[in-house]
């Protein structure tokens, strides 16, 4: 079930009536049996897959606590991560490590073909996470089996994040919820936000991403780059505009989910980037193999060594293929060259006086940054490593390009018209959303101005947005 659908809005509508009229010892059930269904309508027995990553970890947490000795305690934390990643393994790489060691090797090693369960990585970290808060003492072992599964398979971002902790989310189904006029407008606004950069940005610049990326070797330097800039926007429309609806659904029903995009596209550099994009993984990679690996800790050579393998693991973790391996390795090469070259940067920086540039040596610093993420999207987004190289190599030549090429590239020339609109409006609301300028806060207070953008939102959404039932990108994760 997709977020974009009508099938959804009924849904939604059902499950949340029904949780505000039912007495409050029956939410917990509707909201598991609501999950549940929402996960089910993929691949059905596909949810014994997260039944069995739920009763691994809710029953490992509990012996974790009552264990007597750190021994005994430490094995069922093993169990945990083991059966988790096992899973997470079997289903995810198995392929792939079969396939390439039968390539190395030339033997006939079974590669097992499974259809892989939908958002797999996202819950399975989170159930990790779990674990290992309780076998760190930060949060008591959860006794309750059903809101324990609750905290594995809340629907709104079981599967596609944000990857919560369980000591903001599991703790939540602790409290009771009332109907919040507040809460509901702010979560109803979020939704609206997050339509908007879904259907009638991310959906409506697909197909040209898609019709170049299918054939790159037909197309010439320019229009690469064009696709290549708008997978940078389609894919952060795509994913944040998720990430919006699964905050506002979950915001209008009485929890908080946690941030997971801030305008990551204004960053001046790859590490601010990391600190503003997809913040519930990086978080994740920081707090569970970054600082565990020693992280800054043992020097700056190892700073740098557990940098490049977060970022190589993080790259493996978004698919089992060489090129998300490349766009993990490149971004880590980017951090590291980055902290090597801040010094003498920093004093080219003062030698040349650049500070006093202001505004235009922030400019310079955003498009530098955006232009280095969006060349590692090129690794992203290609079927292989032949076509992200060559789609690279092939971007500088500009010979045999013309302008009426952008025409013939899956979109009616009224919607390629409008593509640069859509990502301006996108562009000017996230600057005033970062950077709340004083009129914008005191046009904001006025209602008309703001019903007057609901409308134009709802406006766009309903006549240009694009409703086909695209699946977002960070489903196949």
């Amino acid at each position: 079930m997709i977020f974009t659908t009508f099938q959804f809005v009924i849904f939604y509508v059902v499950v949340f009536g029904l949780y505000f009229l039912l007495p409050r010892s029956a939410r917990h059930p509707l909201l598991l049996a609501a999950s549940y269904y929402f996960y089910m309508c993929s691949v059905p027995w596909y949810l014994t897959v997260i039944i069995a990553i739920t009763l691994i970890d809710f029953f490992t947490g509990i012996k974790m606590e009552e264990a007597r000795s750190h021994a005994v305690k430490r094995f069922y934390l093993i169990l945990s991560l083991v059966s988790n990643l096992g899973i997470l393994i079997t289903f995810k790489y198995a392929a792939f490590f079969a396939s390439n060691i039968n390539d190395v090797l030339g033997i006939g090693l079974p590669v097992l073909k499974l259809i892989l369960p939908l958002g797999i990585s996202f819950h399975t970290f989170q159930a990790v996470s779990y674990s290992v808060e309780v076998y760190r003492g930060r949060v008591p072992a959860e006794r309750s089996l059903m809101r324990y599964s609750l905290y594995v398979a809340f629907f709104p971002q079981m599967v596609a994040g944000p990857i919560e902790r369980p000591g903001n989310l599991l703790t939540q189904f602790h409290t009771d919820h009332t109907l919040n006029y507040d809460r509901f407008r702010s979560g109803l606004q979020m939704v609206l936000w997050g339509l908007f950069k879904k259907v009638a940005v991310a959906d409506l610049v697909a197909p040209v991403v898609s019709t170049v990326y299918a054939a790159p070797e037909q197309f010439s330097g320019p229009v690469l780059i064009l696709a290549t800039v708008l997978f940078a926007v389609q894919i952060y429309g795509d994913f944040s505009g998720y990430t919006d609806i699964a905050i506002g659904v979950a915001r209008m029903m009485g929890y908080d989910l946690m941030i997971n995009f801030r305008q990551p596209y204004f960053s001046k550099s790859v590490g601010e980037f990391w600190r503003r994009w997809h913040i519930s993984l990086s978080t994740w990679f920081r707090d569970y193999l970054y600082i565990p690996l020693g992280g800054s800790r043992a020097g700056p050579l190892h700073r740098h060594v557990n940098i490049f393998i977060v970022f190589l693991v993080s790259g493996f973790w978004h698919g089992a293929n060489w090129t998300f391996l490349a766009w993990g390795a490149l971004h880590g090469f980017y951090l590291v060259v980055g902290s090597l070259t801040e010094p003498i940067r920093a004093r080219i920086g003062v030698a040349l006086g650049l500070k006093r540039l202001g505004p235009v040596l922030a400019i310079s610093q955003v498009l530098t940054t955006f232009a280095l993420v969006t060349i590692a999207w090129v690794f992203f987004r290609a079927a292989n490593i032949h076509d992200a190289v060559h789609i690279i190599k092939t971007m500088p030549n500009w010979s045999g390009f013309h302008l009426t090429d952008i025409f013939t590239l899956g979109l009616p020339r009224f919607e390629m018209a409008l593509v640069p609109v859509m990502i301006s409006t996108v562009i000017v609301t996230e600057w005033l959303q970062a950077y709340k300028p004083a009129f914008i806060i005191r046009l904001w207070s006025l209602r008309p101005f703001r019903w007057l953008c609901y409308f134009a939102c709802g406006f766009a959404i309903i006549f240009f947005g694009v409703f086909e039932k695209i699946e977002f990108i960070y489903f196949q994760f």
